[in-house]
């Protein structure tokens, strides 16, 4: 059970009172005047306000040390009435300014001061030392158990923009492999049926051939989604089913990738220069859905060029290109480098360290030119020698 500040507060205000109550008993053997009716009830202004010190912490302090002042000036012990004022200047150290508090802390510490002034036979270096010691100390620690509050405050703003940015970085890949995946896979299935529906009575096995390739880009795009739904479900801890998750698509896959857009009629060429070997899943991930969006943006807005993918293994890095000869219709989006699929393709190579230039070239076509670091090492060497 959680207990209210405030009910702490009351507990607090009620064992000052009774200390204070009980020490006042005290008095005539240390030499003072015994508690009468005025001075039981000065000893209850100077303690049980400090009932409400969270909600009204200056207010509550400036109350406490009129009656502390008056209870020493009537000439009562003045021992009695200090827990009070002591845990107001430590409240308002704990929750109002520097500047505020500090002179909250003088004013217990003049006051103290003054309580030995008028008191006889007291040693007043002894005094001095007393007021101004549990001042700065009480003072101190007031501004300690702030500045942990303001710490823990900043901490856990800090914490909840963290959560937020990186679900907003969770969005933007789980939308970046949405797009890419339907966007390439619909497509080629869009032109596939364009085409079967041409010759579906003057070739019927052309048309044989373009549903077959639908039939086939339209499973492989399920199994992708499938894949990406299983993954989203792990992370969010529902571990129905135990089928193991398919691979995640990499460069071994562009054979088939170059193999179904050449059906839907664009001519792809294919080459790999280097030797290959295995890099990061990440890295590969990416070369692949880049080289997907380029072949989709030919398909959609170049339908008629030939493109050629190049893919080269270097011994820091991996180079990948593709490069369309400029015949067919290019849409002015694609020119200038807008979309959300090229904008995609710069998010994932800057996610994994690489460069990416987009753009026509100068005797015509359209290109796209991706290079990734394969390792942490050759990234920060500049490694651009060929295997």
């Amino acid at each position: 059970m959680r207990i209210r500040p405030l009910a702490v507060d009351a507990l607090i205000a009620v064992a000052l009172t009774t200390v204070a109550v009980l020490l006042g008993q005290e008095s005539v053997a240390q030499g003072w005047p015994a508690l009468d009716p005025l001075g039981y009830a000065l000893v209850a202004l100077v303690c049980v306000p400090v009932a409400v010190r969270g909600k009204a912490p200056l207010a509550v302090l400036l109350v406490v040390h009129l009656a502390w002042f008056v209870y020493v000036t009537v000439g009562y012990w003045p021992v009695v009435g200090t827990f009070g004022p002591m845990l107001t200047v430590y409240t308002v150290a704990s929750l109002c300014s520097s500047r505020v508090s500090l002179a909250c802390a003088a004013l217990m510490a003049a006051l103290w001061i003054y309580a030995g002034a008028i008191s006889e036979d007291a040693s007043m270096p002894s005094v001095v030392g007393q007021a101004v010691g549990f001042s700065l100390v009480l003072w101190r620690f007031g501004y300690v158990a702030r500045r942990s509050a303001e710490l823990a405050r900043q901490l856990k703003r800090e914490q909840d923009e963290r959560a937020r940015r990186e679900v907003a970085e969770e969005r933007g890949r789980i939308a970046r492999e949405l797009h890419d995946v339907v966007a390439h896979h619909m497509s080629v299935i869009s032109v596939q049926a364009g085409l079967a529906t041409f010759v579906f009575g003057s070739d019927p096995a052309t048309a044989r051939a373009a549903l077959g390739t639908i039939s086939g880009t339209s499973g492989e795009a399920l199994e992708e989604l499938r894949r990406m739904l299983r993954v989203l479900r792990a992370e969010d801890g529902d571990h129905t089913g135990d089928a193991p998750a398919a691979p995640m698509p990499g460069l071994a896959r562009l054979d088939d990738m170059v193999e179904r857009v050449r059906a839907g009629g664009v001519d792809v060429e294919l080459r790999v220069t280097g030797t290959p070997r295995p890099v990061a899943p990440g890295v590969e991930l990416c070369a692949y859905r880049v080289v997907q969006e380029a072949l989709t943006n030919v398909l959609k807005h170049a339908h008629g060029a030939a493109a050629t993918v190049e893919l080269a293994y270097r011994r820091g890095h991996i180079e990948v290109s593709v490069i369309n000869d400029g015949k067919g219709v290019i849409q002015d989006r694609v020119r200038t480098g807008s979309g959300h699929g090229l904008i995609g393709m710069r998010e994932r190579a800057k996610l994994y360290g690489g460069a990416i230039s987009i753009g026509p070239l100068s005797e015509g076509g359209f290109a796209v030119r991706l290079t990734l670091p394969t390792s942490a090492r050759a990234a920060a060497r500049g490694d651009d020698a060929t295997e």
